[in-house]
Order: structure tokens, then C-alpha cells, then sequence
């Protein structure tokens, strides 16, 4: 059963909003797009610093509206998410020592999308490291090492779940030596996430539940962006520009990560508008031609803004 239920006025609206994306990008096909959108409903259960219990706050009904939101895409930088998470879940638990080296890891992971950054948590998360290739044996060890995050999400019951792959680091040139031999020579072990999965974890995190209240907000407050134009200007990789941000009004408050690579543009974020309702939208898209065009998901992201509620006088935060 899906954590947010489908709602027939989302959907007429989703469904507009598509319509309207094919027409300005005639060139996208209907493959390439995935998104999942949710809208929050008074009283709000998101962004309350951990005020509901986890048992309250999935008891909680959210609308939404998903399109292809259960197809496994290459997620990019998304998984980063993932990760961050993960890494909260092991310092919870004992499982991992704090360090200043971590911090500094989360941070660059989620703030500036760094793939060393990343590199280095999923080493601390699985007890791996990267480097040549090993004999049959210690592979099948390290194999079943790496995929200790795969276990830890599989745990959870998430029926979202399910069909997602979180083992790989994240790379700029690539995998080489042991790395290059679990990606798979077709790749066939990459990771994999849906937009469902996803928005499924940030609804958990902007609820404050990911893992414990305190360390819900501490990857959430790293998913800040600023919308202010003369700040993005000196950031030319800011997670903004051409992305949900980029949609959204700059008096709006944005939360977000993003992935780019040649052939995706992705992006997952929770989003607070003035007299509107909160919502959290993730949007997928696959091909040279979206990795390349900055004005798609900005486009899908303001046509959703518009179509988000107005709150009653009574209501406003």
C-alpha cells in the first residue's frame, strides 16, 4: 500500500501540467519523465521538528500523484539522500563513531553534491574501500559488505522500496578496478531509485522520522538552498538553477538534492510557499537532450507551484 493516497484533483492537475510539458518540449519522449508529488493538508505534519511520532506521522494521510513513479531510473546524485540518512541511522545506533571528517563528508555530500564526499560515507556506512581487483573470495566478502545499506532500506518494509539499489559510490570519471568489476560490465548493478522510493524518504526526513527527530533536521537543514539570484550567480552549481528551485516563486523556501549527470537530470525537493500549502515534489528525467536543457524541470516546478492550494485565512502559517 502506497504512504500518500491518490487524489483526483492532484491528478487532473498533474495530468494539465504533463499536457502542457509535452507541447513545450515536443522532443521529450513520455519514457523520459518520472515525478511523484505530494501536498500536505492542515494541520501540517512536515517541518515540525520531530513534534509527531513516528507511528502519527505515518498514520497520516498525505495526497499525491505519481507519473511512472515506480520505474527504477539511475538516480545520479539523488542517492545521496540515501546515504546521508544511512549514515544518521549508524551514528543512532552505535554503529559508527562521530568525527569531524563525517560532518564535514555529510555536509559536502548534500550541500555541494561532492562525489568524494559521498565516496567516503559509503566507506565509513559499509567497511569497504576502493581499489584493485580482488580474487574470488574477498570479492564475494566485499560484495556482501557493500551491500549492508541495500539491507539496512530492505529492513524498513517500505514497499517503495523494493525494486531500489543503493551500493555504488558516485563518480566523475567512473568506476575502475573492484568498483568497475560490481557496477557489472553492463552496468547492471547500478544504483536504482523511483521517484515513489524517494519521495518516500524525504517525506520521512521533512517529518522529522527518517531516523531521529534531531537527526532528521540535521539533513534536512543541509538541503537549504537559497533562492536569492545574486548567491546562485557566484554558484554555478548551486542545485537551484535548472532544477525545482529554479520553478519556484524567491519568496518560497526550498529543500532539496539533485542529480546531474550526460544523460539525467533529477531532482527531489520539499518546498513551503506563502499561503500555500507545503508540498515535496520529485521529478526524473532521462536523455542527453534533458541533461542538457536547464529550462525542463524549472517549467514542471512552476506549473506545479501554481497548482498548489491556496491555505483559507484561518489556515496561514
Amino acid at each position: 500500500m502506497a504512504f500518500y493516497r491518490l487524489d483526483e484533483t492532484l491528478s487532473t492537475q498533474a495530468q494539465s501540467i504533463l499536457e502542457q510539458t509535452w507541447v513545450a518540449f515536443p522532443w521529450l519522449a513520455r519514457n523520459q519523465l518520472a515525478f511523484t508529488w505530494l501536498v500536505y493538508d492542515p494541520p501540517f505534519p512536515v517541518n515540525t521538528g520531530g513534534a509527531l511520532s513516528p507511528e502519527e506521522f505515518w498514520s497520516y494521510p498525505v495526497r499525491g500523484y505519481s507519473y511512472r513513479g515506480i520505474e527504477p531510473i539511475y538516480p545520479a546524485s539523488v542517492v545521496k539522500l540515501f546515504y546521508a540518512v544511512a549514515c544518521h541511522e549508524w551514528l543512532e545506533k552505535g554503529m559508527i563513531p562521530p568525527s569531524t571528517e563525517l560532518d564535514r563528508a555529510l555536509r559536502d555530500a548534500i550541500v555541494d553534491s561532492s562525489n568524494d564526499a559521498t565516496g567516503y560515507l559509503v566507506d565509513v556506512l559499509t567497511g569497504t574501500t576502493s581499489g584493485p581487483e580482488l580474487p574470488p573470495g574477498p570479492f564475494e566478502t566485499w560484495k556482501a559488505q557493500r551491500n549492508i545499506v541495500n539491507r539496512y532500506f530492505e529492513g524498513l518494509g517500505w514497499v517503495e522500496l523494493e525494486s531500489i539499489n543503493v551500493n555504488q559510490k558516485t563518480w566523475g570519471d567512473g568506476p575502475y578496478g573492484r568498483e568497475c568489476a560490481f557496477v557489472g560490465a553492463q552496468r547492471e548493478n547500478r544504483n536504482r531509485l523511483t521517484t515513489d522510493a524517494t519521495a518516500r524518504l524525504l517525506h520521512g526526513i521533512v517529518g522529522g522520522v527518517a531516523v531521529s527527530p534531531r537527526r532528521s533536521q540535521s539533513v534536512l537543514d543541509l538541503m537549504r538552498r537559497d533562492l536569492d539570484p545574486k548567491i546562485l550567480a557566484e554558484d554555478p552549481e548551486n542545485q537551484v538553477a535548472g532544477f525545482i528551485g529554479g520553478g519556484v516563486p524567491l519568496e518560497g523556501k526550498v529543500w532539496s538534492k539533485a542529480g546531474w549527470t550526460s544523460a539525467t537530470r533529477h531532482d527531489a525537493a520539499y518546498v513551503e510557499l506563502p499561503h500555500r500549502h507545503p508540498y515535496l515534489l520529485v521529478v526524473f528525467t532521462e536523455g542527453k537532450q534533458a541533461s542538457e536543457t536547464e529550462a525542463l524541470i524549472p517549467f514542471l516546478s512552476a506549473k506545479i507551484a501554481e497548482a498548489v492550494p491556496e491555505l483559507y485565512d484561518t489556515d496561514r502559517i
